[in-house]
């Protein structure tokens, strides 16, 4: 009879994965990086442990979004005060924040819990082509809109 292996924190062996968002889609991008940061493309998946592996993206500025979003769909916050709802368009942030729309799109596909957040620290966003990462061997992951 099989058993089903079990990982824990110390029986895993995380890679490196950098990606160059220019020209893909922010929704497809962010399922696919969502799904490497919790570890389910990997045959010894544990839905409890931090069992996936670094992303680093680069070129976050670049994306594209599909159909009328850019001018269409809003990102909220608030400052607590009363009538202090304050939104911006996607084509605004992605001048003034161009990281923050493939971050808030990673962040939600992720579990909305203590594990989620240390998903999301495994995850390095980047406008520009450059990264401080080069010493840790990242693999070059080809991304298609497909």
């Amino acid at each position: 009879m099989r058993q089903t292996t079990i990982l824990n924190s110390t029986k895993v062996e995380k890679k490196w994965y950098v990606i160059d968002a220019q020209g893909l889609v922010l929704g497809r991008l962010a399922s696919k990086v969502a799904m490497i940061l919790r570890g389910k493309n990997k045959p010894s998946y544990t839905p409890h442990v931090d069992c996936g592996d670094n992303v680093i993206i680069l070129n976050a500025d670049k994306i594209n979004l599909s159909g009328n979003k850019l001018k269409g769909k809003m990102y909220y916050h608030h400052s607590q005060h009363p009538g202090g709802l304050k939104r911006t368009t996607a084509k605004n942030m992605l001048v003034k924040k161009p990281i923050y729309p493939v971050e808030h799109a990673i962040k939600g596909m992720l579990p909305k819990n203590k594990l989620g957040s240390k998903l999301f620290r495994n995850l390095f966003v980047y406008a520009g082509n450059e990264h401080p990462h080069e010493a840790q061997q990242p693999i070059k992951l080809e991304l298609t809109n497909k």
